[in-house]
């Protein structure tokens, strides 16, 4: 029996790692297991091919198909299209089917182009060659070709092929730099770690020789985490077993720098490495606009069935006489005259609607699509959100939400590296309540160049000199900073010259580099990390060396790191550095009330506060640590959970030592920004990590809070002294009995006569009033903390957790308004917040580009959110609303007449227009001019949005696309609809023979029939909804003109043609000489020129009544403008004429 892995499966579950189907086993180098150790078990892996690619050769007309056929418009039109071939119809089954093939084949052109693209891409990476060690030789082969457990040797500057487990490097101590620049944005040079028992491992034959196996979790997206261990298996019976975590991890897509060559195992290949799992798309987000568009889709399918039955009622009322028989010339036979009335009526109510089902646009869809995908680089290509410092532009991820912009009710933002430029600078430390400011205060002494500083200082005394000590050498040692050697004069590197260092600083944290910076400004200067050492250049010019044995890594839950080193003169430290409130906590002695007060004093200035602790450790404690952290380290499952406990336990019984300040500078502009969406209605809410003074003095820095404004605080100091339910109501009281029912919205902070209110919770509370009520009587905290931000024009939430942002924003999209919530941040822990607001907005900050990657669009600075929201996303909203009323408008005047004409013709179902006009009448002749409108249409120019933000309020809440916008429309298009078909019906109206026994038009001099009456009713028509567009037109270039003037001479050249030749591929040529001999007509002139301003005459009354009496903000502005541009020409034409009368 094996025992040993029946030892390994009892240890494995009395470890609590009863999962284990959760882990995968590698085995290295494709090599067994030495036997007796473990059953080896092989597992079949994916290859490394990625596949961002949607369809293949041979799937992708069935698929292309099914997924367009899954939208509701495209089934519908199919349905229609069928039921046309079944039955006998009174359309060809062209009018539907061409439109419907048109639609179906742009947008399968345009899936299958973007598609071949991801081909070409995909192909491109799964052919480039990667080194890869066989048998002790290096072999190249395609990167498809790569498997897991596969040896990989990998050079400088070259990008990991799949991920890998880093074994060895080039370097000595077995580190190696990476840049994830392609990941997550950072360009800042990450350090990575080999594996301790292979990283002497140098050449091909050693790591050849190498048998062991990798036990790790199954593929997941997240970046940066990572749980495995490595058995290596040497001459003992027993493998040593080494944890392995983020850091040894080298991720596919990233390049090796600063390092020769390093030898890596493949564990996660081709669709399993994290990079591509973060491929995958994020949840489907949906603009109000396109809600309102299926509502509207909904009636006038109602509309639609209740005309057919209407008129399928009325033609067997009408049948019911016997005089009324069903007319000869319909052509059924006494088989279908004789067929049961229930099967004849279905079969009638079915030809009905595919008469009329024009009134629904099919059309729009691929219209709107278009006019999303080709407005979204108007955002690309703004120069004005250019950035010259990063070298980018905006970026659109998702052009599906390009009108939402237009409609953001509330915006959260992240503080850090969003408001302020996330570049920091070490402003001043305090040990035991002593300040220190670099070239101003050190050592009690007063610099030159120092007058005008605020200091609160005293000379620490001989005493105090130690403890000084000790702190600069603290943050000189507690980071994970990395030191970057210049190149400068004749490319020669220049390192450490003479004792001193020539070298900068790089980190993933801005403020670890600020705070190493400050502390070489204070004498204290990092030199390197060298084979595990730790090197710093004292006051005296001197090297001090510390080893380095642990890392306590930064979380944001701890909020806290930690190192724990050895001096050359063997004592052992622990040093800690966090926020005050990780810190605090933790402490036993130190000078606490001088060093909370100072803290607590730089809070209030804006300035980013750290709190710095140490403890010293005997080697019986260094011992147990180690066991601690190895137990943690070693577990597969949950090991994150056992790692915090571990770093709770270890980081405790501290001396606090003293505190930094650094100072975090508004971004330019961003108090601007915020003031402009605060005139434009918007609630701007700040969420952040950061302590309540440091946010609190950025919020009044940018202008979130005002001076005047009330401050409500719902925090954690206030629930303590209170009760949570008692604080929610008094503040409750407090803001309702200012503004009684109504909510702040309405007055947004702007009004002198209400007071201004701004509301500071902490996560904690947030945390109580998120929390279910545990009886009734509690009462529900959530609606009276919602009612209290209504009333607010500013909101701040500190101390929060990446998952409370997202908590936030869903409570307030949740909230009875259902508010268009927008969310912008640049980090990693915005993420959450920007997935779930309806607009995501990630900065392309200096935390990675994480928050970029995983939102709708991005921007280079906070201050480019301004032209964003009120300029572009004001046109987007303003175009695509009068696309769909429009869209909607001219489907109701094309298709009302229709439904007119069957009372006239017995219900027969005979249409009124010719096929040609019913196919194309959506495609070509109303499609450009309302598609260019969508895209280039500016009602008032980018200055005036700008410079006026409370425009923003005129499209606040989808106001034009209401229900009473959209019955306005629709009536409109039943009025003109109405005059077109009896205007034409009044032209018809006297009749007489001509000589040859035709019927001849004593009004017009027409010759009368079917289709001249239809086509004169649709020459009306596309004059009159084209003219309605040119007269909704305010933005007139030479591409406008083009495209309107062009299109009516379009369907006059068509009609001209298609009546003026006898087509041989028809079967009927009912249309042939109509359209001319229409034209021939001088009265049939008039007539069109008639019905065609009396259709545009009641729009027009409208809107000059309701602009005299009821004028918007934006039409007050467009009547100002015109009044200025006619001063401005008569100003010119008189100082013309005064100069020529001086003459």
């Amino acid at each position: 029996m094996d025992f040993s892995a029946l030892r390994n499966l009892i240890s494995r579950y009395c470890t609590g790692e009863e999962n284990w189907v959760d882990s995968r086993t590698v085995y290295i180098g494709q090599r067994e297991p030495p036997p007796g150790t473990e059953a080896y078990i092989p597992q079949r892996f994916p290859d490394n091919r990625i596949v961002s690619s949607k369809y293949t050769f041979w799937n992708f007309v069935p698929k292309n198909l099914f997924e367009q056929f899954r939208r509701v418009a495209n089934f519908y039109f199919l349905i229609i299209f069928l039921v046309q071939l079944i039955i006998d119809t009174p359309t060809s089954p062209v009018t539907s089917g061409l439109p419907l093939f048109f639609v179906i084949t742009v947008t399968a052109i345009k899936q299958g182009y973007e598609d071949w693209l991801r081909h070409k891409a995909d192909n491109a990476v799964n052919q480039c060659p990667v080194h890869i060690i066989q048998h002790g030789k290096v072999v190249r082969k395609q990167s498809r070709k790569l498997r897991v457990g596969d040896i990989v040797l990998v050079k400088e500057d070259e990008t990991f092929p799949s991920d890998l487990i880093l074994l060895s490097t080039s370097r000595d101590d077995g580190t190696c730099f990476v840049t994830t620049a392609s990941l997550d944005g950072e360009s800042s040079h990450k350090t990575y770690y080999a594996v301790q028992d292979t990283k002497s491992f140098n050449t091909e034959k050693e790591v050849d020789m190498l048998r062991a196996t990798i036990e790790c979790e199954q593929p997941q997206p997240d970046l940066y985490k990572f749980v495995g261990r490595i058995n290596i298996y040497q001459d003992r019976d027993e493998p040593i077993a080494r944890p392995l975590g983020s850091e040894n991890l080298l991720l596919r897509g990233a390049t090796l720098k600063n390092t020769e060559f390093v030898y890596a195992v493949a564990i996660y290949t081709g669709m399993e490495s994290k990079m591509a799992l973060n491929y995958q798309s994020k949840s489907q987000k949906r603009s109000a606009v396109e809600k309102s568009m299926n509502a509207f889709l909904v009636v006038y399918l109602c509309i639609l069935i209740s005309k057919a039955l209407i008129n399928t009622t009325l033609k067997y009322v009408w049948q019911a006489d016997p005089n009324r028989d069903e007319p000869w010339y319909n052509g059924k036979t006494d088989h279908e005259r004789q067929r049961h009335v229930m099967i004849r009526a279905f079969t009638d109510f079915l030809a009905f609607m595919v008469l009329f089902n024009y009134i629904i646009p099919v059309s729009m869809y691929v219209t709107v699509e278009m006019q999303k995908f080709l407005g979204s680089y108007f955002i690309t290509w703004d120069d004005e959100m250019f950035d010259e410092e990063l070298g980018e532009g905006a970026l659109v991820n998702t052009s599906d939400l390009n009108e939402e912009l237009g409609q953001v009710e509330y915006v959260f933002t992240d503080k850090t590296g969003t408001l302020t430029e996330n570049n920091m600078e070490f402003i001043e430390c305090c040990v035991d309540g002593h300040v220190y400011v670099p070239h101003a205060i050190c050592n009690g002494q007063i610099l030159s160049g120092s007058s005008g500083i605020d200091m609160i200082d005293s000379s620490p005394g001989p005493d105090g000199k130690e403890r000084e000590e000790l702190f600069f050498r603290a943050l000189c040692l507690c980071h994970t900073v990395q030191v970057k050697e210049e190149e400068t004069v004749d490319g020669i590197k220049r390192g450490i010259h003479q004792g001193k260092a020539t070298s900068f600083y790089i980190s993933s944290s801005p403020d670890e580099v600020a705070l190493v910076e400050g502390m070489k400004r204070l004498g204290f200067t990092y030199l390197r990390l060298k084979d595990n050492h730790m090197e710093i250049l004292n006051r005296e010019d001197e090297v001090e060396r510390f080893e380095l044995l642990e890392v306590l890594n930064f979380d944001s839950v701890r909020r806290r790191m930690s190192v724990i080193v050895r001096s050359s003169s063997g004592h052992l430290y622990l040093f800690c550095k966090g926020a005050d409130s990780s810190i605090f906590p933790r402490v036993i002695s130190g000078k606490v009330d001088r060093v909370r007060a100072r803290v607590e004093h730089n809070a209030v200035e804006g300035l980013r506060t750290l709190c710095v602790a140490y403890k010293a450790l005997s080697q019986e404690e260094y011992h147990n640590v180690c066991q601690l952290l190895d137990s943690a380290k070693l577990a597969l499952q949950d090991r994150d959970r056992k790692l915090a406990e571990a770093y709770d336990l270890i980081e405790r019984d501290l001396i606090l030592l003293g505190a930094t300040a650094v100072e975090d500078r508004l971004q330019e502009k961003a108090a601007d920004t915020i003031e402009s969406l605060h005139k434009a209605g918007m609630k701007v809410w700040v969420l952040t990590g950061d302590k309540m003074e440091t946010a609190a003095a950025t919020c009044y820095a940018s202008k979130l809070f005002r001076r005047s404004t009330q401050i409500l605080e719902l925090t954690t100091k206030r629930t303590e002294e209170q009760s949570l339910h008692d604080v929610l109501f008094e503040l409750g009281r407090t803001v309702l009995r200012q503004h009684g029912s109504l909510t702040h919205d309405a007055f947004s902070g702007l009004s002198g006569e209400f007071q201004d209110y701004g509301l500071i919770i902490d996560g904690a509370t947030l945390s109580a009033v998120m929390k279910p009520a545990q009886d009734d009587s509690s009462g529900n905290y959530k609606e009276i903390f919602l009612e209290i931000c209504r009333n607010c024009s500013a909101v701040l939430c500190c101390r929060m957790a990446p998952l409370q942002k997202a908590q936030i924003v869903k409570l307030i999209k949740a909230s009875k308004e259902h508010p268009i919530t927008l969310a912008v941040g640049d980090g990693a822990n915005d993420v959450s917040m920007i997935l779930e607001a309806h607009v995501g907005i990630g900065i392309m900050g200096k935390e990675g580009r994480q928050a970029a990657r995983n939102s709708d669009y991005a921007i280079p600075k906070f201050k480019h959110l301004k032209k964003m929201l009120l300029v572009h996303g004001h046109y987007y909203y303003i175009r695509i609303a009068e696309l769909v009323q429009y869209f909607f408008y001219k489907n109701v005047c094309f298709i009302f007449p229709q439904f007119l004409y069957q009372f006239f013709c017995g219900f027969s179902q005979q249409p009124l227009y010719d096929t040609a006009y019913l196919t194309l009448y959506n495609i070509s002749f109303t499609s450009l001019p309302i598609l260019l409108y969508s895209l280039i249409e500016q009602h008032v120019s980018m200055d005036i949005l700008k410079r006026d933000p409370s425009l923003y309020r005129d499209i606040a809440k989808n106001c034009l696309l209401r229900w009473r916008i959209f019955i306005y429309w629709t009536f409109l298009g039943l009025f003109d609809s109405m005059v077109f078909f009896f205007g034409a019906y009044f032209l018809f109206d006297n009749t007489t023979f001509t000589s040859n026994g035709q019927l001849m038009t004593t009004n017009t001099q027409m010759i009368f029939g079917n289709w001249t009456f239809g086509t004169l009713v649709f020459t009306v028509l596309v004059f009159t909804v084209t003219l309605k567009l040119a007269l909704d037109t305010h933005y007139w270039t030479w591409i406008n003109h083009f495209v309107v003037w062009g299109s009516l001479l379009f369907y006059v050249v068509f009609s001209l043609l298609w009546g003026g030749v006898i087509w041989p591929f028809l079967n009927y040529q009912r249309m042939y000489y109509v359209f001319v001999q229409m034209l021939s007509s001088g009265p049939a002139w008039l007539g069109i020129g008639l019905l065609v301003i009396i259709s545009l005459l009641p729009d027009v009354l409208k809107k000059v009544l309701c602009r005299a009496l009821w004028p918007t903000s934006t039409e007050r502005i467009q009547t100002k403008r015109k009044c200025l541009t006619v001063e401005q020409s008569t100003i010119f034409m008189l100082s013309q004429t005064s100069s020529s009368l001086s003459f």
